[in-house]
C-alpha cells in the first residue's frame, strides 16, 4: 500500500470564515445518515406493499353483483367508493414511510453514537500516550546529540550513536504523528499562505533524503503564476513532505518524483507522481484511513520493487499509516481534498486539491 510519511509537529490546517469539522466525526453521521436512508428507503418499499395488497385485496372483494343483492336478515353491508378507498390509502402510505423514515434515523443516530465515543476515547488515550512519550523521547534526543558531539571522529563508537539519533529522532517523529492525529480540531483560521514557496521548501528538504538513493525530486510550477491558500505554510509543507516521503519509499532507486503545482481559478492543484510499482494489496481509496496498511507479503513485495532492497543505500522506512491519514485531515480542515489521481505499474500520482484565496 501507500504508506504515511512524517513530518513537522504541532500544525493545524484550517480555513478563513469555514467551521473547521472532524473527520471521523463528519463520518460517522455520514454512515448514520446513509444506513439511515436506506432502513427508510426499505421500511418504505414494505409499507406500500402491504399497502397495496390490502388495497387490490378490498377491490377483489368489491364485486359489482354483490352491490345489487339485498343484505340478507342479520347481515350488515359497507359500501366503500373506490376513489376515497385510495386516497386513505395513499395518505395512510404516506404517512407510515415517514413514520418509519424519521424512526430510522433517529434509531441510527443513537445505534452509531457509541462508535463517536469510541473513537474520542480512542484519540484521548493516543494523546495522552504520545504526550508521556514526547518528552522523554527529547531528553533521550538531547543527551545522545550531547554523546555525539563529545565522540572524536574516528571513535568506532560514532556510527553507532548516530544510528541511535535516528531512531530517536524517528520516535519522536511518529509521536508528533500520533499527537496530531489526536489532536482535537477547533475553528482555525489560516494565514494566507504562498504556494510555491512553501512546496519549494518542502521539495527542497526531501532532496536529503533522494539523494543518496540518486532519486531526483523535480519541481514543476508556473514561474511567477503563485496563489494563496488559508492555511499555514508549516501546515502545507508538511502535506507536500508526506506526500513526497510516501512516493520515495515506493521508488526506485535513480528514479524520478516530480512535484506539479497548477493554479486554477479558484483551486490550485499539487501532485506527486512516483515511478514506482503502483498501489498493490489495498483498494487506493482506503490509502488515506488511519492505520490502513497492506498485507504484510504485498507490502513487502511493493516494498522490494520500489527500491528496498539490501544494496539500497538508504532504506525505506517503516510505516504505520498515519502520514496520508494526516494529509486527508489536513486538506479536509481547509476545505480541500487528497485522493489517487493515478495508478498502475508506471508508477502512483497522488493529487491535493486546496481552494484559492480570491484577491
Amino acid at each position: 500500500m501507500r504508506r504515511g510519511a512524517r513530518g513537522a509537529s504541532g500544525v493545524r490546517g484550517g480555513r478563513a470564515g469555514v467551521e473547521a469539522t472532524d473527520v471521523d466525526a463528519t463520518a460517522v453521521r455520514r454512515a448514520s445518515r446513509v444506513v439511515g436512508v436506506q432502513l427508510t428507503i426499505a421500511s418504505g418499499a414494505l409499507v406500500v406493499a402491504a399497502i397495496g395488497v390490502a388495497f387490490f385485496f378490498v377491490l377483489d372483494q368489491l364485486r359489482p353483483a354483490e352491490l345489487a343483492e339485498k343484505p340478507r336478515p342479520g347481515e350488515h353491508k359497507i359500501y366503500i367508493d373506490t376513489t376515497e378507498a385510495m386516497i386513505a390509502f395513499v395518505v395512510v402510505g404516506v404517512l407510515a414511510v415517514a413514520v418509519a423514515g424519521a424512526a430510522s434515523l433517529i434509531i441510527t443516530r443513537r445505534a452509531v453514537r457509541p462508535l463517536g465515543r469510541a473513537l474520542q476515547m480512542q484519540r484521548t488515550f493516543v494523546q495522552d500516550a504520545s504526550h508521556e512519550l514526547r518528552t522523554p523521547l527529547a531528553v533521550l534526543d538531547a543527551r545522545l546529540q550531547i554523546l555525539q558531539r563529545t565522540l572524536p571522529p574516528d571513535d568506532p563508537s560514532s556510527p553507532v550513536v548516530a544510528e541511535l539519533r535516528t531512531d530517536a529522532r524517528a520516535l519522536i517523529d511518529i509521536v508528533d504523528d500520533l499527537l496530531l492525529a489526536a489532536e482535537p480540531v477547533q475553528d482555525a483560521h489560516g494565514d494566507p499562505t504562498p504556494v510555491l514557496a512553501a512546496v519549494d521548501r518542502a521539495a527542497d528538504a526531501m532532496r536529503v533524503l533522494a539523494e543518496p538513493r540518486g532519486i531526483d525530486v523535480r519541481l514543476d510550477a508556473p514561474a511567477g503564476h503563485d496563489a494563496l491558500v488559508a492555511m499555514p505554510a508549516a501546515s502545507l509543507q508538511r502535506c507536500v513532505t508526506a506526500l513526497v516521503d510516501n512516493a520515495l519509499a515506493h521508488s526506485p532507486d535513480g528514479s524520478t518524483i516530480t512535484v506539479a503545482v497548477r493554479v486554477q481559478v479558484r483551486t490550485v492543484t499539487l501532485t506527486v507522481a512516483d515511478q514506482g510499482t503502483g498501489i498493490r494489496g489495498i483498494d487506493p481509496r482506503r490509502i488515506f484511513d488511519r492505520f490502513a496498511r497492506a498485507p504484510q507479503a504485498s507490502a513487502g513485495a511493493a516494498g522490494a520493487g520500489a527500491g528496498a532492497s539490501e544494496t539500497s543505500p538508504t532504506p525505506v522506512r517503516p510505516s504505520f499509516g498515519i502520514g496520508l491519514a494526516l494529509v486527508r485531515d489536513i486538506a479536509a480542515r481547509s476545505g480541500g481534498s487528497v485522493d489517487v489521481a493515478a495508478t498502475s505499474d508506471a508508477g502512483t500520482v497522488l493529487r491535493l486539491t486546496l481552494p484559492t484565496l480570491q484577491p
